[in-house]
């Protein structure tokens, strides 16, 4: 099943070529791999100990907490040293952040600590400027914290909120589901980038402007980015079923922090466009 989210479709496509035997999805055992389409079965498991969700929790908030710390610093420099300065990181960031999740969707490395624990700096880094900018702290508005904590809460209420949806099964992932999801989430980004081309070539951003357009845009993004934790959720629990390696849980945790700081960045976007 291919997932929506560019980080664990790697690992799906890899896992699926070549693996699937005969037309039956479901082993004899009921569960939706067979020991024949199982890449992590017993003749070629590793040793190393099966994944768990104490695994996926654990690196997940390692990979968090290392993105809050670089964000915090960076917004830090920003508002305390030089707004100049917190920009140039602001960049380097999202650079970073792109090529790392490139590397790790098309250099094999789902499961590396090393390249989720990169993409997390980098990321952090991205975050804290981001922030900085949208709140507009660095200019003196007093309602920057403000619009801050609102975007940390929505981004919270809506992970947990899709959690509890995923949990009760009251939206199943399916192959359709997760086509959709690719095909939505691209023409977003086509979208995006066109917008960005006007942006430089015209100095006109009419998904970004604060208007009709950028609010009807923004809300798409983050239903869309909502909705990609569905994906993410079922790859990490279809992992943990088949009995794929821990160190998975790195891959894991890499793709649900780029939903989450897609979310969060949408959001906070969208509530700058009420802001006097």
């Amino acid at each position: 099943m291919r997932s929506s989210n560019p980080v664990m479709s790697s690992l799906t496509s890899n896992q699926n070529n070549g693996q699937v035997q005969g037309n039956n999805p479901f082993g004899q055992d009921g569960s939706p791999f067979g020991q024949a389409d199982n890449p992590f079965s017993e003749q070629g498991r590793s040793s190393e100990r099966p994944l768990t969700v104490d695994d996926v929790v654990t690196k997940t908030g390692i990979t968090l907490g290392v993105i809050i710390v670089m964000a915090v610093l960076n917004f830090a420099i920003g508002t305390l040293i030089n707004p100049g300065i917190a920009m140039l990181l602001t960049l380097v960031g999202a650079i970073g952040g792109f090529v790392t999740v490139l590397v790790s969707t098309f250099g094999k490395k789902y499961g590396s600590a090393a390249v989720t624990l990169i993409y997390a700096v980098f990321e952090g880094l991205f975050v804290g400027g981001f922030s900085l900018m949208f709140a507009g702290v660095a200019f003196g508005n007093s309602d920057g914290m403000a619009i801050i904590g609102q975007a940390i809460m929505g981004t919270v209420g809506v992970f947990i909120g899709m959690l509890m949806v995923y949990k009760t099964g009251a939206v199943k992932v399916t192959p359709k589901f997760n086509k959709i999801m690719f095909g939505l989430i691209a023409g977003v980004a086509i979208m995006a980038l066109g917008n960005f081309l006007l942006a430089i070539f015209f100095g006109m951003s009419p998904l970004r402007d604060g208007g009709i357009l950028s609010i009807i845009f923004s809300l798409v993004c983050i239903v869309l980015a909502a909705l990609s934790f569905m994906t993410d959720f079922d790859q990490a629990d279809r992992l943990i079923r088949q009995g794929a390696p821990a160190k998975y849980a790195w891959g894991v945790a890499l793709g649900l922090a780029v939903t989450l700081v897609w979310l969060y960045t949408e959001i906070l976007r969208f509530l700058s466009y009420f802001r006097d």
